[in-house]
């Protein structure tokens, strides 16, 4: 509970996929969650070929729209929905339906990061107030980070770790035990060839596993990251991509690659130790909005404009998954569990497989008089018999 205050091996799914509005009765065992322009709560389950809406319809506002998402513990039993009218609303996957409504307003913009802490949330807007809501507590944490806020993103080994970027900000990285200074500030590049200033535009970012690194993608088609243990706060790698605004990015579990996509819906994955590019991934037609790579499996997926929701294979870069959602979408959340195929069965499914075990096993088999050999001989003739008449046919034709 949150607690605050004020191929052959190809599953293609986007045909013959069963959508609507789930009975809040049954858990709700998804493995992609999407939040939607629209304000729209989709879960996805890969392995039933089901997508199902959480969201009553009927009662939906352009202010309900789904900025930013996050898991509320561990175990993925609470998603938390940061909305652009500023409310934190908490979804139960236990009881499949929404449980607690938190308003978080603060600064001014949308949600640009949201985050759990000890219990409680942590959020970032536009406007760069960073504050950390508890219950009970009349002096949340507040840290102003600087305008133009497009992302912030919490350590996920770390968690009181948060990394911040925007427009002309760039990357600061804050202890939220010691919230009143950065405990990392990049410094830009050098100018360019001309002597001119490099433009500052990041529009994501995300922790290297394993290490206090952070690489970040830029609206100026630039990967870099950034070392803070390195005496210079300089990038201490920097790589271009495609001639589009990245917009979206993450690492791979392993560490050694991020997957990053543009504004024009272009894929690839970038070796963090070269700066190379290692392979690109097709089928996005429009902007990427968010990019997350499973823990430890090796696909990742995406969304975006286009109303599609992608999974990818690093390993032989296929589509694996490819989902119709109907609605722009704008940031999703892929669950940590392995093993898709091994799903739990719940006891209702279990009761209706039995009884058409059952069933079958108490039908009679009906045995045909001339058998199935025969009958199959029947509805085939042999080519030498036909190819024989039609000569005989052939023959008569000529004599008339």
């Amino acid at each position: 509970m949150l607690l605050c205050g004020t191929g052959s091996g190809r599953a293609e799914v986007s045909s013959n996929l069963s959508t609507g509005l789930i009975n809040m009765a049954t858990p709700a065992r998804n493995h992609v969650w999407v939040g939607t322009e629209t304000g729209i709560l989709k879960g996805i389950n890969l392995v039933k070929k089901q997508a199902n809406n959480y969201t009553e319809v009927s009662s939906l506002t352009r202010d309900q729209e789904v900025n930013v998402m996050c898991f509320g513990d561990p175990q993925e039993t609470e998603v938390l929905l940061g909305c652009r009218d500023g409310t934190v609303r908490v979804f139960n996957t236990e009881k499949a339906k929404f449980t607690e409504f938190h308003e978080c307003r603060g600064g001014e913009g949308v949600f640009r990061g949201i985050g759990v802490l000890d219990n409680a949330i942590v959020t970032c807007v536009e406007s760069g107030l960073l504050k950390l809501w508890k219950e009970g507590s009349t002096e949340n944490v507040e840290v102003q980070v600087g305008p133009k806020v497009e992302k912030m993103r919490l350590c996920d080994t770390q968690r009181h770790k948060v990394a911040t970027g925007g427009k002309e900000n760039d990357l600061k990285i804050w202890d939220l035990q010691r919230p009143e200074e950065p405990i990392f500030r990049a410094k830009n590049v050098m100018n360019d060839w001309l002597d001119l200033r490099v433009p500052i535009w990041i529009r994501d970012l995300d922790f290297i596993p394993d290490s206090d690194k952070v690489v970040t993608c830029t609206s100026y088609h630039q990967v870099r990251i950034y070392d803070p243990c390195s005496p210079k706060r300089r990038p201490v790698l920097e790589t271009v991509f495609d001639e589009d605004p990245l917009t979206a990015l993450s690492v791979t579990p392993d560490g050694r690659s991020v997957v990053v996509g543009s504004s024009h819906g272009n894929m690839a994955v970038i070796d963090l130790r070269k700066g190379r590019l290692l392979c690109s991934l097709k089928g996005n037609a429009g902007s990427v909005r968010s990019i997350q790579c499973h823990k430890s499996m090796p696909i990742v997926a995406s969304c975006g404009l286009d109303r599609f929701l992608r999974l990818h294979s690093l390993t032989d870069k296929k589509l694996l998954h490819k989902v119709y959602l109907k609605s722009r979408l704008n940031c999703l959340l892929l669950t940590s569990r392995d093993k898709w195929e091994e799903e739990e069965v719940t006891p209702v499914a279990e009761e209706v497989k039995e009884e058409e075990d059952e069933v079958w096993d108490n039908m009679e088999t009906v045995m045909d008089k001339t058998g199935s050999k025969k009958r199959k001989e029947a509805q085939e003739p042999n080519v030498e018999e036909v190819s024989t008449e039609n000569t005989a046919k052939k023959k008569k034709k000529k004599a008339v």
